[in-house]
């Protein structure tokens, strides 16, 4: 079984990055569950803007689609910016769009069958709003969710302080990785070995 982090921060590699940071800690909870992966950071590559499957010539969208598809697991990380997910967290969601008109036999996407879980950072109020934004959206383009499907740490409002800087990962935000890490195998496990029969 394989997972794939998609991080979403702003910054490109090799700046520091909180969102990078939880990302690698999800996924070293799937590696002590024998799920082994990969942590892309969505601003080493030129995504470019669109719902199209390719975007031209220079898209780095393909690829890090075929990737997707590849994966078992799909994790977005992303920071809080005024509110919302970052701008390129919203583009990775408006190219997965396109996963709509490509389709099974039966009519669904490839998507279906695939689980996804999120991880939120910042400094400000919103990981809830984010993450139910990006549940909707990962579920309207055929990924399920497992119960807990969200880690974050959010910092004091209006502070300074990243997760990066934090000296020690807080106890509850571990539990909260793990608990997401656990239940999102589970949930990836039943899919792979029973699918979810045809609607139509």
């Amino acid at each position: 079984m394989r997972a794939l982090a998609l991080v979403c921060t702003l910054s490109a590699s090799p700046a520091r990055s909180s969102s990078h940071l939880l990302a690698e800690q999800v996924m070293a909870e799937f590696a002590r569950l024998d799920v082994q992966g990969e942590v892309v950071r969505v601003a080493d590559h030129d995504v470019r803007a669109g719902t199209g499957l390719d975007m031209g010539p220079t898209d780095a969208w393909p690829a890090l689609r075929e990737k997707v598809l590849a994966a078992d697991i799909l994790l977005i990380a992303t920071p809080i910016w005024l509110g919302h997910p970052s701008s390129n967290c919203q583009r990775v969601l408006e190219r997965l769009d396109a996963e709509l008109s490509e389709t099974d036999d039966h009519g669904r996407p490839h998507t279906y069958g695939k689980v996804a879980a999120v991880a939120v950072v910042g400094n400000e109020d919103g990981a809830h709003k984010v993450s139910a934004d990006l549940f909707q959206a990962l579920d309207d383009v055929g990924f399920s969710l497992a119960p807990g499907a969200v880690t974050y740490w959010v910092g004091e409002a209006m502070g300074g302080t990243d997760y990066q800087d934090v000296d020690e990962t807080p106890d509850t935000v571990a539990s909260t990785t793990r608990t997401l890490a656990v239940n999102t195998v589970h949930l990836a496990r039943l899919l792979t070995a029973n699918p979810y029969p045809a609607s139509s």
